[in-house]
């Protein structure tokens, strides 16, 4: 089970777009700069405000890199490759177990 969520999700849209506004009316304002301008304003810490703007960024296609979706993606997968291996290890030694019983000669 995730973790809950420290801020809601209202919030963190309302201080992506404050960021996304304050570098869309001041060209020469950097990512870091705006984070530093609004993070006090809506009470979060500059590093996660940042954060969550690169994020909505990568979503967006502005930035490079894998999106939430995609890597929600991949993480499920690899859980179920990992289920389907302990599954394959389980078979495996229990194809072996019943057939030693069935013929003691086997070497395995």
């Amino acid at each position: 089970m995730p973790a809950p969520r420290k801020y809601p999700p209202e919030l963190r849209e309302r201080a992506i777009r404050l960021v996304l506004d304050a570098r869309a009316s001041e060209a020469e304002l950097s990512l870091n700069a705006a984070c530093r301008r609004i993070a006090p304003m809506v009470a979060i810490p500059v590093d996660t405000l940042r954060g969550w703007c690169q994020r909505a960024e990568v979503d967006a296609g502005k930035r490079p890199g894998l999106t939430t979706d995609a890597d929600q993606q991949i993480r499920a997968l690899q859980r179920e490759v990992s289920e389907l291996r302990r599954a394959n290890e389980i078979l495996l030694a229990a194809s072996s177990f019943f057939a030693r019983e069935l013929d003691p000669r086997l070497p395995w």
